[in-house]
């Protein structure tokens, strides 16, 4: 049982953190040379799927998940208040999948309120980077474009 236990660790360790041919064999250098080899040829074959698996688990932890979002550019011209305002706004549309049902989300922000999102998107990215887990590139995808339109607000 221990032997299984270490070597699912192994392969998570050396898939999380994305460990180049010769570190992750150098952590094998207890092993017989039969044995490495063996192990590496599995986790050669196998990288991609447990890559995966490691991005599901993780993904599994929340219950929600964002599928899809959409994005316009809007000027407020006027409001109840003020006459002549002027000030962009950012309509975001999310689809949320929770639970297997997908629910849609709109967000309506200005230009420091995005201005926020950029920063929490960025330090949830960070913490991403610095964690064991390599995760899909979706997510600095998804600040790149905020911070293009940024640019136009």
């Amino acid at each position: 049982m221990a032997v299984l236990e270490e070597t699912t660790t192994y392969f998570k360790t050396t898939v999380g953190k994305n460990l180049s041919d010769e570190e992750a064999v150098q952590q094998l250098n207890e092993l017989s040379s039969s044995h490495q080899e063996a192990i590496t040829k599995c986790l050669k074959g196998r990288k991609e799927e447990i890559r995966h698996a490691l991005v599901e688990s993780i993904s599994a932890i929340s219950s929600a998940q964002l599928q899809d979002f959409d994005w316009q550019l809007k000027l407020a011209l006027s409001s109840d208040k003020i006459s002549m305002l002027q000030m962009p706004l950012l309509n975001l549309d999310l689809d949320v999948k929770e639970n297997g049902e997908i629910k849609p989300v709109s967000v309506e922000m200005n230009k420091e309120e995005l201005q926020n999102l950029i920063n929490a998107l960025e330090a949830a990215n960070k913490h991403l980077i610095g964690s064991d887990l390599v995760v899909e590139h979706a997510s600095v995808e998804f600040i790149i474009v905020f911070k293009s339109v940024y640019v136009y607000l």
